[in-house]
């Protein structure tokens, strides 16, 4: 059987006073980095739209979950550069997730320009509710895709200072050409599985860099 994609998931805010190197970093060296790596398959970044406590979001995909054990991706994580370095620790609050994305539905290869997220606990759901729930959502106006990342612990050092590793969770997406509905359509799933309107956010994507 094909192994799924596998994705990196940095989610993190930074200090105001520090957003124009922030963005200058990953614009210009980290996602050409990271997409340089055998494996890799493409970047993408995201700003929130409307309060967030993690307003900037990074996704990274890749063709199995291997890459992250791979000799050139240890060897990156381990030799981080200088501008890298002064960026981890301006970063606040972040959650660093890896894991394989255990369901992609919808338009094959889509994207959406917009995309909401929210996070539950791997035990939140089982892949056969998600499915069928994705599996509608997918088919609504304006919706593109949906994903399930299941997060890998073991794979899920932290970067940034004093930040716990990442639990067993899940984090769905949905994403869509309009940003209502990709928030409507994950505030209407994560309602039916227990989180509030509150846990979900939405993005606007910023831009995309292929392998």
């Amino acid at each position: 059987m094909t192994q799924p994609r596998a994705q990196l998931c940095i989610w993190t805010d930074v200090d105001p006073a520090w957003e124009l190197d922030f963005n200058r970093w990953y614009d210009r060296e980290h996602m050409q980095e990271r997409v340089a790596i055998p494996g890799f398959q493409s970047a993408r970044r995201f700003q929130a739209l409307g309060e967030c406590p993690r307003p900037w979001l990074a996704l990274y995909y890749t063709d199995t979950l291997d890459v992250f054990r791979s000799e050139p991706y240890r060897k990156a994580f381990a030799n981080q550069t200088e501008w890298s370095l002064r960026n981890f620790e301006r970063m606040r609050g972040t959650q660093r997730r890896v894991g394989e994305l255990a369901l992609e539905l919808g338009e094959p290869g889509g994207e959406g320009g917009a995309l909401a997220a929210f996070v539950i606990p791997e035990s939140g759901a089982d892949m056969a509710t998600l499915r069928e729930a994705l599996s509608r959502a997918v088919r609504e106006d304006h919706v593109v895709r949906g994903s399930v990342l299941r997060t890998d612990s073991g794979l899920s050092s932290p970067v940034t200072p004093n930040t716990p590793p990442a639990p067993a969770d899940m984090m769905v997406t949905i994403e869509a050409t309009q940003p209502e509905a990709a928030l409507e359509h994950a505030q209407a799933l994560a309602g039916a599985l227990g989180v509030a309107p509150e846990g979900v956010y939405a993005f606007r994507m910023l831009w995309r860099l292929g392998a």
